[in-house]
């Protein structure tokens, strides 16, 4: 199995590096640069007419090295692969929106999208794992209902997907991030022991490989997008990404492992929130210089690059600490 780990990785990396620059010669062509928002950092103003919707590329790789590799894919990884697929459309729709008119999808419609989409991929975990339990670090396992669970699952989904959205805003901060977050649950599903839909118990390989996968094409994606990035992730891959994450992590069972794995897009999107609702309530005065959290550390002086690195240090501590809790829940249950 480690093997496969590794061969479809480095897989996944190759045809992206390869891929890559006539994708981006083919979205220039095409008009798909980046345009950047007046409000946004000053600095970023230079970024503008930088190709966009390279995520989407991450997506189509995956997607087919999996189907290649591994077949019609089994009821128990549809849902990552359904939503990786489905909110990638609906994000490529937005870049390509956003840069032919600066104008993407609408928020709410943009938003009854994820909904839908994550409210069926809740619906089909539940149905293939009939999940009725939750794992709780350090506290075992509670029951919890089945609608109950879908609402939540639904949520997990949304608040990751939009979580990563908002972080991707410098150069090869949501691509690093993601990866160590990715990592983090291929070694839980290879660890992890929990019902399959036939009722046996296992690991979960298909799972684990489908994250190798994406590792891989971030990876490749990362070659191009380490600043001064060459192409942009856009909306196609940040929120597609996102929310794949949380089905992951919804089938691993380890959906409250989730917000210290992703401690950053927490922490950007807890940035936001704060920074809108004491805004309003103050009318008119601010925590921050600007938010999500990169954006302040940005007008506070800090160079775009040691944000990042800094920003990815925290990824790969909260991703290991992510790991350790769920090892520990897994000794104290035994």
């Amino acid at each position: 199995m480690t093997v496969e780990l590794i061969q479809g990785l480095l897989l996944a990396f190759a045809l992206v590096v390869i891929l890559m620059p006539a994708y981006i010669r083919l979205l220039r062509a095409i008009g798909m640069g980046k345009r950047i928002r007046a409000e946004g950092p000053e600095a970023h103003q230079s970024k503008g007419g930088t190709p966009t919707m390279g995520g989407l590329l991450v997506i189509v790789v995956v997607l087919a090295l999996f189907y290649l590799l591994r077949g019609f894919p089994q009821r128990a990884i549809i849902a990552p692969l359904a939503t990786l697929l489905l909110v990638g459309v609906l994000g490529a729709v937005d870049d390509f929106l956003n840069a032919r008119t600066g104008e993407g999808i609408r928020a709410r419609h943009k938003m009854l999208w994820l909904v839908v989409v994550a409210a069926v991929a809740a619906f089909q975990i539940q149905s293939t794992y009939q999940i009725d339990q939750i794992a709780v670090p350090f506290g075992g396992v509670v029951s919890i209902d089945p609608w109950v669970f879908i609402l939540f699952a639904a949520f997990a989904i949304i608040a990751a997907s939009n979580g990563v959205n908002l972080t991707d805003g410098l150069d090869g901060l949501a691509g690093g991030t993601l990866i160590f977050a990715f990592v983090a649950f291929l070694l839980i599903a290879l660890l992890n022991v929990v019902p399959q839909p036939d009722g046996t118990l296992g690991n979960q390989p298909n799972v684990a490989f489908l994250s190798a996968l994406i590792i891989g094409a971030l990876l490749g994606f990362l070659w191009f997008n380490v600043h001064p990035a060459q192409v942009f992730m856009g909306d196609s891959g940040s929120l597609a990404l996102g929310a794949t994450l949380a089905v992951i992590a919804l089938i691993t069972g380890q959906i409250l492992v989730l917000p210290l794995v992703g401690l950053v897009f927490v922490v950007e999107t807890a940035s936001d929130i704060i920074q809108i609702a004491y805004f309003k309530l103050t009318k008119g005065r601010r925590v921050f210089k600007m938010a999500p959290l990169h954006h302040h550390f940005e007008l506070s002086g800090w160079d775009e690059e040691k944000i990042t690195l800094r920003f990815w240090i925290v990824g790969i501590l909260a991703g290991l600490l992510g790991v350790t809790l769920f090892l520990a829940s897994i000794d104290r249950l035994q």
